[in-house]
């Protein structure tokens, strides 16, 4: 038998499931939809570093530490903080090795990320600002998780008692278990609530984390190292969080630029998903937002009507200005000053048209071939006048043999001028000091 429910009790039901509705910011989530990374090398919107090794990205998870050498450290940190005040963090990781394996895992929330923290663990950090779960094997049970807080004023690397320092805390045997485990983070107006594997860990109510800080995920190994893998990490608002909206002046901006079509007062401004209590709500909602696009859709359609029509008119009134008042029904008076107006401009072009066939016509009919036996006259003599006068001026020019008997006979007197000299030297009586 099939219980029927009233529309009351189906209202109510459909009130609390949209109560308990949230929506994940994707630039602070990963794994939470298929591959955790688009082309095999990096993660969006998060950095990857490690100490020793480098951390492995896989389809379905990450690998901080693997599950030999040991000693080594691997981290992942947001590249920007989460802007809420309230959210929840749904992460799964697993932790595999020897039996005497050990480490720590250790989830941040941080003020200043990466360069806070970087590969550290809990026992390694020094001063920061934020919340560090740890999950390791404190305690007798097979392991734990602690929750620590600090506000920049404590050095914990330094510190003598790390341990002592946390404020809350529950068994949880996390080592080879075959499967992920489930760990739920809350942070709201009814404080800050740990969940692992659907039990609750630990509450307190007086802590409320601000909003600017980073989330991280770091892993250290010991010398007999413990495999630990991050399978999954999704961010999201509660739905008394509003998704991250255009901001406030874009909207705004938005809205003016839809009061200037017809109907405007029709557009409904943007509302807040919180606003949106149960599906009577929504329904209204979408409603009026369709019958709104509706009506800028049929204004639109309008305004191109309009400038469809303007656009033949102003066609028409063209073509009436360029047929003049002789095209069709002579007893239309309202075109013929425009037509009358056009008639000086066709008689210019009549007139260069006359001119151009003149032009034609002269430069056809007159016969240039007596122009041309004269130009063939003149050059003819000026060639003649060279070939008469040009030999006797070469005739007239000295003798090239003349001019190199005058420069051998010049040489030989040089020369023999040289030898006397010499002669005549050798000859002088000579000086001695």
């Amino acid at each position: 038998m099939i219980a029927r429910l009233s529309p009351t009790s189906l209202a109510w039901m459909l009130f609390s499931a949209s109560a308990q509705a949230s929506y994940v910011i994707e630039g602070l989530s990963f794994g939470h939809k298929g591959a955790i990374s688009p082309n095999g090398r990096a993660v969006p919107g998060w950095h990857l570093s490690g100490e020793n090794h480098t951390p492995q990205l896989l389809s379905d998870r990450i690998i901080l530490t693997p599950p030999a050498p040991g000693g080594t450290r691997g981290a992942i940190f947001a590249d920007n903080p989460i802007t809420q005040p309230e959210w929840v963090v749904e992460t799964e990781f697993r932790a595999s090795g020897q039996e005497r394996g050990s480490g720590n895992l250790n989830f941040w929330f941080v003020d200043t990320g990466r360069s806070a923290v970087g590969q550290s663990s809990i026992y390694t950090v020094g001063k920061f600002d934020g919340l560090a779960l740890v999950v390791d094997q404190y305690g007798p049970r097979g392991g734990s998780i602690r929750g620590f807080l600090n506000d920049g004023s404590a050095n914990f690397k330094d510190h003598h008692n790390v341990d002592s320092l946390a404020f809350g805390h529950c068994d949880y045997a996390y080592r080879n278990l075959g499967r992920p485990s489930k760990l739920r983070i809350e942070n709201g107006h009814h404080g800050l609530r740990v969940d692992v594997d659907g039990t609750p860990c630990f509450h307190s109510e007086k802590i409320n984390l601000p909003p600017g800080y980073f989330f991280g995920v770091s892993a250290a190994a010991s010398e007999n190292p413990d495999s630990f893998e991050v399978y999954k990490f999704a961010a999201s608002t509660t739905n008394s969080i509003t998704r991250e909206e255009p901001n406030t002046e874009a909207k705004r901006q938005h809205l003016e630029k839809l009061d200037k079509f017809p109907g405007s007062p029709e557009s409904l401004p943007d509302a807040d998903a919180s606003t949106i209590l149960d599906q009577t709500h929504q329904f209204a909602d979408l409603h009026n937002r369709l019958q709104a696009m509706n009506h800028q859709i049929v204004n639109m359609y309008g305004e191109f009507e309009r400038l469809s029509r303007q656009l033949n008119d102003r066609h028409a009134e063209l073509m009436a200005k360029v047929a003049g008042p002789n095209a069709g029904d002579s007893s239309d008076k309202s075109q013929q000053p425009t037509g009358e107006a056009l008639l000086p401009l066709s008689r210019r072009v009549e007139n260069i048209e006359r001119i151009v066939l003149a032009i034609q016509r002269d430069v056809e009919g007159k016969d240039y071939r007596e122009h041309l036996t004269n130009l063939q006259q003149s050059i003819e003599g000026v060639r003649g006048g060279l070939t008469e006068h040009l030999p006797e001026t070469i005739a007239h020019t000295p003798k090239m043999g003349m001019f190199i008997f005058v420069v051998i006979a010049f040489q030989v007197m040089l020369a023999g001028a040289y030898i006397i000299y010499k002669r005549r030297r050798a000859n002088a009586p000579k000086k001695y000091l």
